[in-house]
């Protein structure tokens, strides 16, 4: 499971370099501090799979935590990516991970 989880990790770090939509400097702190799902009022989809997904998730595969279950991170992905860069990539994985997720591998 934490394996699998990672590989999607590369995955989604590898298709936002390869698209460009990659940060090199972090974002501002208080940007972190949003109460509202996404973080969608303090920053893109793309920062918050960045800087609060791929981090938090990371944190947990590392230290083997429970991870997330049963979310739905495509759906938010297919509102706010179109248009971008390598959209259609992204939201491919996101399903794929969505689903992975979703399933009882434990």
């Amino acid at each position: 499971m934490y394996q699998q989880t990672q590989a999607y990790l590369n995955q989604l770090t590898a298709l936002l370099k390869k698209h460009q939509l990659w940060q090199a400097q972090p974002v501002a702190p208080e940007a972190l501090n949003s109460s509202v799902p996404f973080c969608h009022d303090t920053m893109a989809f793309e920062q918050w799979l960045q800087f609060v997904f791929i981090e938090k998730v990371q944190h947990l595969v590392t230290h083997q935590q429970p991870l997330p279950r049963n979310f739905a991170i495509a759906p938010m992905a297919q509102m706010t990516l179109v248009n971008k860069n390598g959209s259609n990539e992204i939201i491919e994985l996101l399903i794929q991970l969505d689903a992975f997720l979703g399933e009882p591998n434990e």
